[in-house]
């Protein structure tokens, strides 16, 4: 017992006396369970008592013989029924999905199904920023995909699955538990974004407040009220471009989600009529017997990434995407078949963070997003319209449907009469876009610093450092960091001056689990020197990420990458061509330029930094998810877990 003044406490006693009034027997549940003989002499246990779990739950016994739906999502946080917070949730993108996950519900009910729903929540790669939480960034994505496997298996009388998710790790990982329920109907519903500030900053600039405080270019009270409102409303996704909205579009462009729902605005009441369609379509779904394995196939998996690139989308994807395939047993695209999808489809969305006016994801949405960016390709002839999606129709049909709608009419007619925005200023035809100056998306530099690859978004390069012949180059001396802390340290310790090349070594999978570094990036994008400094890295960026930023380099160090062996003055040579999307990257020399050849030469004959080494912070967990990523092809097949590969390998080490 505690002291409390002069009262004695027994921390077994209460305040209230009611706690001790206990009930030890209930009536239980009216009614009766609708079995039938056949059910009770053929049906498994589980099954039958199944029906009982629902009755105690207080589902009315007499319908219980409806369908069986899953409603799965990241859903966090706890609202109270007037929307304000009694607990806080990671981030805004699952703060609000709950009301999608209700919403749906209703209409299951109404059809006289029956509604299940769980969630496995998410991080949020914004507030892990610069901290150890990063390591588990990456990784958390197949733990919750296996989640949410495991949650779809362990209800074995579900007929579908509604999946609704909205950010950076939740997304990719509802679609590959959704792509892995190949016998299943499943139908993705993207959670949605955030809206801007009327007066402020996005929620990728916003996150460069540190830094730019340090070089004073914001005062502390500015500072304190940008970041007060930056995410204007309480629920979504970020409103640019990033990993979370491309995840969004690319759910939608592979035919699992009904058509524009990703990058609605979250709360709203087309947001909420989104979670009502989807629900309707997948019921459709199972009774038509259309089953997951029709609506993703190569077709729909080249369908999403042609898109991507129309988009201008997040590198992340390159991981995302081919994991999506593995799971739904497909060929994983290669670096080369994105080279060449990115070399083939012209960019065509001008949105944060690639410009070149850099117009919000709602925006976009009120343009028309998904589908009018397909009506655009179509017409290009680069898409594969044979290819079904989740309302049942046929792409092709249903960007006939799309084009003739009245929804698209009247929210392109809002657009420009609320917010003086032509929607073919946000989405344009090709000819439109290359009248504005906008590039493909990615490009795959190689050379002796990456002779596996590494990944550039080319977009994000400022243009005032292209050369007339749209090439980005710049030969300058290495800045080489082992931990992203120094790295930013540095920049805000103005060590960091224009014609460096940063170098951030030891932070891929095997180092710090393949950490996003938005931190540096961001912290370059706005400051003034910024746009005259390269980042190379064995980590990866942020969706928002700009500049040239040469990230995925592979080997990662600690794997015995060459990237390894650099040393504080090297000089690193570094060419991107943003119209062909032709990069190379390579060592040239370490007191003068001695061209690649003999670079490459020279780097060989070097032994690896005697500091390089996994960060002393880094989960078990996560080394084990490193090692057994790296034996199924590593971040270039997506940073999964190939089972056949790894039993395999077992079994050959055992025998």
């Amino acid at each position: 017992m505690a002291d409390n003044g002069s009262v004695v406490v027994n921390p077994f006693d209460s305040d209230d006396p009611s706690v001790l009034d206990v009930a030890a027997r209930a009536a239980g549940p009216a009614g009766s369970l609708p079995f039938t003989p056949e059910m009770l002499r053929e049906l498994p246990s589980g099954h039958l008592f199944g029906w009982s779990q629902n009755a105690g739950m207080g589902w009315d016994p007499a319908a219980l013989g409806g369908r069986e739906f899953l409603m799965l999502s990241t859903h966090g946080g706890i609202r109270a029924p007037d929307g304000t917070p009694v607990a806080l949730g990671y981030h805004t993108g699952h703060w609000e999905v709950g009301l999608l996950v209700e919403a749906a519900a209703h209409v299951f009910r109404e059809a006289g199904a029956v509604p299940f729903a769980a969630a496995c929540t998410d991080p949020c790669d914004g507030r892990s920023q610069g901290t150890t939480a990063m390591f588990d960034s990456l990784p958390f994505r197949n733990d919750a995909a296996t989640v949410f496997r495991r949650l779809i298996r362990s209800l074995p009388t579900r007929r579908g699955v509604l999946g609704v998710a909205t950010c950076d790790k939740g997304l990719p990982a509802m679609m590959m538990a959704l792509a892995g329920s190949r016998d299943l109907a499943c139908v993705l519903v993207p959670g949605g974004v955030t809206l801007p500030a009327a007066e402020g900053e996005d929620a990728g600039r916003v996150q460069t407040i540190g830094v730019r405080f340090v070089h004073g270019e914001l005062t502390l009270e500015q500072a304190a009220e940008l970041g007060c409102r930056a995410c204007a409303t309480p629920g979504g996704g970020c409103q640019f471009l990033g990993t979370a909205a491309s995840s969004q579009v690319v759910g939608e462009a592979l035919g699992l989600s009904v058509g524009h729902s990703a990058l609605a605005p979250s709360g709203q009441p087309i947001w909420i009529d989104m979670a009502r369609r989807s629900a309707r379509a997948l019921m459709a779904m199972e009774a038509a017997g259309h089953r997951t394995r029709d609506i993703l196939t190569d077709a729909s998996i080249q369908n999403a990434m042609i898109t991507h690139a129309a988009f201008g989308g997040s590198t992340n994807l390159v991981l995302h995407v081919p994991a999506i395939a593995h799971a739904a047993g497909l060929g994983r695209p290669t670096a080369q078949d994105w080279a060449h999808v990115n070399r083939q489809v012209p960019r065509i969305v001008d949105a944060l963070p690639n410009g070149p006016r850099n117009h919000p994801t709602v925006d976009v949405f009120l343009a028309g997003g998904v589908p009018e960016v397909m009506l655009h390709l179509r017409r290009a002839g680069l898409l594969d319209t044979r290819a079904l999606t989740v309302s049942g129709l046929t792409l092709d049909a249903q960007l006939d449907a799309w084009e003739s709608s009245e929804r698209r009419a009247r929210l392109r007619e809002w657009l420009h009469r609320e917010r003086g925005v032509e929607s073919s200023d946000v989405i344009m035809s090709p000819e439109h876009a290359r009248g504005r100056g906008m590039t493909s998306t990615i490009c795959f530099p190689r050379g002796n610093l990456a002779p596996e690859g590494s990944v550039i978004k080319s977009t994000a390069i400022d243009p005032a450092v292209l050369g007339a012949d749209g090439v980005y180059r710049l030969t300058g001396r290495a800045k080489v960091f082992t931990s992203e802390p120094a790295a930013i340290a540095a920049i805000k310790g103005n060590q960091i001056v224009a014609g460096d090349v940063m170098v951030l070594i030891c932070r891929g999978p095997m180092g710090a689990g393949m950490e996003e570094i938005y931190q540096l990036t961001g912290a370059l994008r706005y400051l003034p020197f910024g746009k005259h400094v390269a980042i190379v890295t064995d980590a990866r960026f942020s969706g928002v990420s700009t500049g040239a930023c040469i990230g995925h380099v592979s080997p990662e160090a600690l794997a015995g990458g060459p990237i390894g062996k650099l040393r504080d003055g090297d000089l690193i040579e570094i060419v991107i061509d943003v119209r062909s999307l032709e990069g190379s990257l390579n060592f040239v020399g370490d007191g003068q330029i001695v061209g690649v050849a003999e670079g490459s030469r020279l780097l060989d004959a070097r032994a690896p930094r005697a500091d390089l080494a996994p960060d002393p912070a880094l989960p078990d967990d996560t080394r084990l998810w490193a090692a057994l990523q790296d034996a199924s092809g590593g971040p270039w097949g997506g940073c999964v877990v190939d089972a056949d590969t790894i039993v395999q390998a077992l079994g050959q080490r055992k025998r």
